[in-house]
């Protein structure tokens, strides 16, 4: 309770200095005292038997140092499109499990999985809406998901594996059909102080620029996202002991490896600042001493839609783990779609020099977005290099599912969520029913997991061998990071090392082929004057020995005299 008493004395003492900037609030400042009796039966808690697991044992804890996500490359699941197992038309923990092969079978020495570390599952637990991110109860699972038997199986056969899970965690808000909420529209309720509640309506708007004050009972509940999702009141402690019981039962009771955060800005709102506010950051530095004291090496990632420089205050060390780069997703897409390396380079510079060395989460697209390939015209060659630029740049890769195969999407976003392709049978191989949303119909021209297996040439493959390499060395995951200067402006060159190698990239954006470029690094980490063999670990050969100048970097360096159009080249310097 030390945390909860520490958050309360704070909004006592910004109570004067919020009085008179926001509208007067039923009963949400009343942190210190009990909840009143409920005039109505309370909901009983939802927390279920369980049976305790032991900690994760055989998983590498890190490398140099650095945490164990730092060695990852995740991948994000939506379990309603990813594969059926019943025929019902909707995904499945079961069938999730027998894809786990496809997405690493645990065997380092074979190529035909994805290679894949650790798992993001967007939410599993009970909810009216299809996306999940409107809860009912947070312990239990969506019953056309599977059983929490069977989500303790996934866990068991993916930490088999060697791979991590987390889970979504959807603080912001519930649905408007939990228990709590149903009790909470009676004013004489326990649960009345769970959500935030006006007598007035504020008039503030939401995500979308609706009304985020909805009228009930006589009063104004707030709903940011939508009035089907009211918004939790974390200035009460009741909730957020709660929220710690429910994070103590996933990390501690079924195993997972830590939660990406569902809005993570917005959690509470103080005076008229509805993100981002200073009593938001305060929860999540006693947030973080919790779920720290329960699972040390337990994730937390937040989804922080907002410019680098504001995700990167929650990433001091004293917060979250890590967040999403939005930023530097929308500059690879950009220098990936146009051919020139400027926006890419740019915006990773910058982000170097803003976030803490490689705790950032990096991306391409996620569920919220029209999916890469879309944005990249359809063109499985843009692909390949904004591929080649997210799995061999610093941070932590997360890949949505299907972006490997180059899956199409373009919002409403159930067209950007819509089932994975796993071949050109019905339905694209997701399910032998009817699917809750149809596959994109180029899964039938071989925009499949199974035609693409057997093109080497596929996006597919691309990726395979992109993580491969990634996994298979160290300065691709977590070494120090430079720009190496190019003469052609669609190249983007990059070297990576960490102790005992350094590896040269080279990306050619373009659909032109490059001739006649040079590629320098003023200031570097080489030895000077130490003459280095180019091995390609990505790419043709053979390439031209590189010569270190006196600072450790080089000067002029032409590896081979032309680069193929939208090619990768990745280069061990040895010695």
């Amino acid at each position: 309770m030390t945390r909860l008493r520490h958050l309360s004395t704070l909004l006592l003492l910004a109570a004067g200095l919020l009085a008179g900037c926001r509208a007067p609030v039923v009963s949400t400042s009343a942190v210190t005292t009990p909840p009143p009796a409920a005039a109505t039966p309370a909901p009983a808690d939802t927390a279920l038997p369980v049976t305790r697991v032991a900690p994760v044992t055989g998983l590498p804890a890190g490398t140099g140092g650095l945490p164990w996500w730092n060695d990852a490359v995740f991948y994000e699941v939506f379990v309603r499109s990813f594969y059926d197992s019943n025929g019902d038309g909707i995904g499945d923990l079961n069938g999730l499990i027998s894809k786990l092969d496809y997405l690493n079978d645990g065997d380092p020495a074979t190529t035909t999985d994805l290679g894949v570390t650790a798992l993001w599952l967007m939410p599993v637990h009970p909810s009216p809406a299809y996306h999940g991110y409107a809860v009912t109860d947070y312990y239990s699972i969506n019953p056309q998901y599977g059983t929490l038997d069977d989500f303790r199986r996934l866990v068991t056969e993916a930490h088999r594996r060697g791979v991590r899970i987390i889970l979504d965690l959807v603080l912001n808000h519930t649905s408007s059909q939990h228990p709590w909420f149903v009790s909470a529209q009676d004013p004489q309720s326990a649960y009345r102080d769970w959500y935030v509640w006006s007598a007035t309506d504020p008039g503030w708007t939401g995500a979308a620029g609706q009304p985020a004050w909805v009228a009930s009972g006589g009063a104004y509940y707030y709903a940011y996202f939508d009035l089907s999702m009211p918004d939790l009141n974390y200035t009460n402690p009741a909730v957020t002991d709660k929220m710690d019981d429910v994070v103590r039962f996933w990390l501690t009771d079924v195993g997972v490896d830590g939660f990406r955060l569902d809005a993570a800005q917005y959690l509470i709102e103080e005076g008229s600042v509805q993100s981002n506010s200073a009593l938001t950051h305060q929860w999540y530095k006693g947030f973080r001493g919790f779920y720290k004291g329960l699972a040390p090496q337990a994730l937390t990632v937040g989804e922080v839609w907002n410019t680098s420089a504001i995700v990167s205050e929650y990433l001091q060390g004293d917060e979250l783990d890590l967040a999403f780069d939005f930023d530097l997703a929308a500059a690879f897409i950009v220098s990936a779609r146009v051919g020139n390396v400027d926006a890419a380079r740019r915006v990773l510079s910058a982000d170097l020099a803003t976030f803490k060395p490689s705790q950032f989460a990096t991306f391409l697209s996620n569920h919220d977005q029209n999916r890469a390939l879309s944005q990249l015209a359809g063109k499985p060659e843009k692909g390949r290099v904004a591929a080649s630029m997210l799995l061999t740049a610093p941070g932590v890769p997360f890949v949505y599912y299907g972006e490997e195969l180059g899956m199409l999407g373009l919002k409403p976003d159930e067209q950007i969520r819509a089932p994975m392709q796993w071949s050109g049978e019905q339905n694209g191989g997701f399910t032998l029913g009817t699917p809750w949303e149809p596959p994109q119909p180029d899964f039938v021209a071989g925009k499949n997991v199974a035609a693409e297996t057997a093109d080497p040439g596929s996006l597919l493959s691309h990726y395979r061998a992109l993580i491969g390499l990634r996994n298979e060395h160290a300065a691709l995951r977590v070494g120090e990071a430079a720009f190496v200067d190019a003469t052609a402006p669609a190249l983007y060159a990059l070297l990576r090392s960490s102790p005992g190698e350094t590896l040269l990239t080279a990306i050619n954006l373009s659909g032109e082929a490059v001739s006649g470029y040079s590629l320098t690094l003023a200031t570097g980490p080489l030895a000077p004057g130490e003459r280095y063999r180019a091995v390609p670990l990505m790419g043709s050969g053979p390439c031209a020995d590189l010569t270190a100048n006196a600072q450790g970097g080089f000067d002029a360096y032409t590896p081979l005299p032309g680069l193929a159009p939208y090619s990768t080249l990745i280069l061990q310097l040895q010695k």
